[in-house]
């Protein structure tokens, strides 16, 4: 309550009459007074309330934003994926093909425009996200890595990769296909 409220309402409150009651028009006076201040005190409390509510509202429409953000962006991860999945075995073919290139030198043309194009698709997957799983000489790692042998071997240490067979890939952090990899005992 301000100075100004406190000195009006004493001023309201003294009668004057010697009788100690207010006069009658200052009593219906007082009495608006009265109820004017309890409707400011509820509308005070409803504004709160109304306020509160709206905070509460855009903290869950702010939640719900967020989810559906996240939704939509591990769904188009996933397509991406599924579709980058398809292409994966025509990318094993091309380095197949540039592992055995023959030794002939007319075949030196031929090599130079499969590696292009290995390149280039190897390019376009990086771009959508999609990244090999590192793997030689690396601890295996069951979660990334499939182990199709399990061999004794000098040269590495127990539970370390001596060989890739066939690369791994990875969208984000979700496994597309593990890397086939032979694993030392």
């Amino acid at each position: 309550m301000t100075e100004e409220e406190k000195n009006f309402n004493e001023s309201a409150a003294q009668p004057d009459v010697e009788g100690g009651q207010p006069a009658e028009g200052e009593q219906v006076f007082v009495n608006e007074i009265e109820d004017l201040r309890s409707e400011l005190e509820l509308a005070k409390s409803q504004g709160k309330e109304y306020f509160e509510g709206w905070q509460r509202e855009r903290a869950d429409f702010m939640n719900y934003k967020r989810r559906i953000e996240r939704d939509q962006a591990q769904m188009a991860q996933s397509v991406t994926g599924s579709i980058a999945k398809k292409y994966l075995p025509v990318l094993d073919d091309l380095e197949r093909a540039l592992a055995s290139i023959p030794e002939d030198p007319e075949a030196e043309k031929w090599a130079e425009g499969i590696e292009l194009i290995a390149r280039k698709l190897q390019g376009i997957l990086e771009s959508e996200g999609v990244q090999r799983i590192p793997a030689e000489d690396e601890q295996f790692d069951p979660n990334r890595h499939e182990a199709i042998s399990l061999e004794d071997n000098a040269d590495h240490a127990s539970g370390e990769i001596i060989e890739v067979v066939q690369q791994g890939y990875m969208i984000g952090d979700r496994v597309l296909r593990p890397a086939k990899v032979r694993v030392a005992r």
